[in-house]
């Protein structure tokens, strides 16, 4: 089986779940090569290796920390044409899908955004798409050129498959477009101690329903008490009661967690469109008759700001 690039999604060296998902799903379709763009890569290359990347193309420049995205797609592709590969797999982050599109572009190849799942096929990798705010599942290939696929993250458990991996040193030669867009500032984001929203395995939700921001501290005590990322509806976030950093929705992120639950959340297709996806979804809402409930695994007819404490209670007992 030919070679498949998977872009390492890192932070100085420390390799995040959605790169070990991509790892996983590249073995069903090759062998699985990483590049690794940034500091840490001998540090990186351990885990990178006990998820089945044998190789390991690093390079390190200013140029990835100090402009966008170009500088990547340099780097992607000059290894994609000295490689050949039977595939190019990204995470589907804002930042990874434009690396995606512009990569597609240079290599004259078509491009898979939000895959949910990868299989090998006769005439090349088939992609599952879940598509129309997840009223759809597609299945399609590239049928020009080497595949850009960028693929949700939660989409695959990843799988150890432990290989020797060697560290190969990349020099990339930046065009005059890397430079382009410098970065001018940054401001960390304050840490909340819970996981990143589109990578958490759990996600507890807030709407209109939950009629304020001070409310809001019902969905984090229940979130917290499940180890979950927090996420909120266009609804709650238009009306400043969460950061827009959490809004879940087709104008915000995409997340399918392994647990969903929407709390005060009527369940309109621009919600729907970013959680429709995840394994088990759960409701809670006074109205009977919300959308919400058409697509829920388990449904409670019920005020949230009673539910909720008594859920939050009951998991934290059986934790105790």
């Amino acid at each position: 089986m030919g070679e498949v690039l998977v872009l390492v999604d890192h932070v100085d060296g420390a390799v995040r779940k959605p790169t070990l998902e991509l790892l996983t799903l590249a073995r069903r379709i090759g062998e699985p090569v990483a590049v690794h763009l940034g500091p840490g890569a001998d540090t990186a290359a351990a885990t990178l290796g006990e998820y089945g990347a044998s190789t390991v193309h690093a390079a390190d420049a200013p140029e990835f920390a100090d402009y966008l995205v170009v500088p990547q797609v340099d780097a992607l592709e000059q290894v994609a044409k000295a490689v050949n590969p039977v595939a190019v797999l990204l995470p589907s982050s804002g930042e990874a899908k434009e690396v995606a599109a512009r990569l597609a572009l240079r290599l004259g190849s078509g491009l898979i955004t939000d895959a949910v799942d990868l299989e090998a096929g006769a005439e090349g990798p088939v992609a599952t798409q879940s598509v129309f705010a997840a009223g759809f599942t597609v299945r399609s290939r590239v049928s020009r050129g080497t595949p850009v696929i960028t693929v949700k993250p939660n989409s695959a458990t990843p799988e150890p498959a432990p290989v020797s991996a060697t560290v190969q040193p990349l020099k990339v030669l930046f065009g005059s477009a890397a430079t382009g867009t410098k970065i001018v500032s940054r401001t960390p984001r304050e840490d909340t101690g819970r996981p990143e929203l589109t990578e958490a395995a759990i996600v507890v939700s807030g709407g209109r329903g939950v009629n304020g921001a001070e409310n809001f501290a019902v969905i984090e005590a229940l979130a917290d008490e499940l180890g979950a990322a927090v996420g909120a509806s266009r609804a709650a976030v238009d009306a400043g009661w969460y950061p827009h950093t959490n809004q879940v929705g087709q104008t915000g992120k995409t997340v399918s967690p392994q647990l969903y639950i929407a709390a005060g959340i009527s369940g309109a297709i621009q919600h729907r469109a970013g959680m429709q996806t995840s394994k088990t979804i759960v409701a809670v809402n006074k109205d009977a008759e919300a959308p919400i409930f058409d697509l829920v695994d388990y449904g409670v007819v019920g005020d949230l700001f009673q539910v909720l404490p008594q859920l939050t209670d009951e998991v934290k007992a059986r934790k105790g």
